[in-house]
């Protein structure tokens, strides 16, 4: 049977080089979406059965990792292929860099620069049209989708949240107001589908869509906020439980109707946007990619909205539950849901976007893996993945960077100036340092992330010398 899957993927591979049926992109990307925030992933309250549907004819990346524990960075990596570290975005644009810690945060940019290339200009280039809906958070004007390889923008700018809520009016300059009552990402999904309707049927298209949910500001959604409500009547403990992590708490399960709500509407705008693809026959022949730019937001100096337990802390950590995330890559005409167990991360997409499309380029210092040899059961050939946060977040996190090598992982705290290091085979909630156990290891992975850190350019924080505590 294994063998039979195995010729299947390889013949999805292949096929998709030929030139006369080239096949189409359909890349979602849901914002903040923590890993067990699908019920694929044994969320325990919210239900995503579009997403566990799409799952069963999928790649199920069960240890992918957002590019950065927050989203700019990660957003960079997905367009570049490249470190966020290596192009110096590495904090949410434009960030929040307090003055009065005993650390400074470095200096990174605002903007994707104009001169790297996009994985949307090279879609371009190979006789794509390229579509971008919703959030896009890597500029302001000058260095929006549209300057960076995307024919068409609809509500992508420079801010992080939807500046007027999930309801209309809409406070965004790319998107006009809809009626009164129009829910943000039904509106996003909507033109996302009249793009391909209306797209120009001698090319292949490229269709980002990227939702501004579930992000902040945690707003029900009024279609399905009752269901929610209803069901927690049925669970025996409805309160909160938390857990402190340093000067934050974490949440360890989730409970917040108001949140469930937003996962269940971008759950059944995944489930629009595929049945449209299924009812004009271009699902077979779409690429489809979903993905989230970090963990979710379960950690924070209050109680946050989701839990991503048995997962350590969430959004801003470079611990697991800030980090890892849902993906999912269904290849043109595939069947079956084959699991992935290999470590990838978000810059990785690009060139994996690039091989199974069969594009032409001529990117260089591009730090992902191309993916397809994970699909016809290869290795690829990754030791290490490295993570670079040197800024205070507003979810309690301090400058730090990580290591992940096989089944070790390294933290390191600037702040602090320690290390600790976990297995994460037997320890996934990274509940117990071993870094005093295993000195050799912890060395060695020290030795590495610096040499890392050399070979990307990566940013510093800086010392304080104006802190007074």
């Amino acid at each position: 049977m294994k063998k039979i899957t195995l010729l299947f993927i390889t013949i999805l591979i292949f096929s998709c080089s030929n030139e006369n049926e080239k096949p189409n992109l359909l890349f979602i990307l849901v914002d903040d979406l923590g890993w067990t925030d699908v019920s694929y992933n044994k969320s325990d309250y919210y239900e995503t059965i579009n997403i566990d549907k799409l799952s069963e004819t999928s790649m199920l990346f069960d240890n992918a990792y957002a590019a950065s524990s927050v989203c700019s960075p990660t957003r960079a990596a997905i367009m570049t292929g490249k470190h966020p570290a290596r192009v110096n975005i590495t904090d949410w644009i434009p960030g929040l860099d307090p003055k009065n810690k005993p650390l400074l945060g470095p200096v990174d940019r605002n903007e994707l620069p104009l001169e790297e290339t996009t994985i949307a200009e090279v879609l371009r280039d190979n006789n794509y049209s390229t579509f971008y809906s919703g959030k896009w958070h890597l500029g302001s004007e000058g260095h929006y989708p549209e300057d960076q390889g995307f024919d068409i923008n609809i509500g992508g700018f420079e801010k992080g949240s939807p500046m007027g809520g999930y309801y209309s009016p809409y406070k965004n300059p790319r998107l006009s107001d809809g009626p009164e009552g129009e829910y943000l990402t039904d509106r996003l999904t909507l033109e996302t589908i009249q793009l391909i309707r209306n797209r120009d049927t001698n090319k292949p298209f490229a269709a980002f869509l990227s939702f501004y949910n579930v992000h902040t500001p945690i707003q029900e959604n009024k279609e399905f906020i009752d269901y929610y409500v209803d069901k927690l009547k049925s669970y025996e403990n409805i309160s909160p439980q938390t857990v402190k992590e340093g000067d934050a708490i974490t949440l360890l399960n989730q409970r917040n109707a108001k949140y469930a709500s937003m996962v269940h509407a971008t759950d059944q705008n995944v489930g629009r946007i595929i049945n449209f693809l299924k009812e004009n026959d271009i699902y077979d022949n779409t690429l489809i990619i979903f993905t989230s730019d970090n963990g979710g937001l379960s950690t924070q100096r209050r109680v946050a909205p989701t839990s991503v337990y048995p997962l350590r802390a969430g959004k801003g950590w470079l611990y697991e539950g800030g980090i890892r995330i849902p993906q999912l890559i269904k290849l043109p005409k595939q069947k079956n849901k084959e699991i992935i167990s290999e470590p990838v991360v978000s810059y990785d997409l690009f060139p994996t976007i690039a091989n199974v499309l069969n594009l032409n380029h001529s990117v260089s210092d591009i730090d992902g893996l191309d993916l397809s040899n994970l699909f016809l059961k290869k290795d690829i050939e990754r030791d290490f993945i490295f993570w670079h946060f040197p800024h205070y977040h507003g979810s309690m996190w301090k400058p730090g960077s990580a290591l992940r090598n096989n089944d070790w992982k390294l933290v390191e705290l600037h702040e602090e100036n320690k290390v600790e290091l976990y297995n994460l085979r037997d320890d996934l909630s990274e509940t117990v340092d071993v870094s005093n156990k295993f000195p050799e290891i912890t060395t060695r992975l020290v030795s590495k992330l610096n040499e890392i850190k050399i070979d990307l350019g990566a940013n510093k924080a800086t010392f304080n010398q104006n802190y007074n505590n």
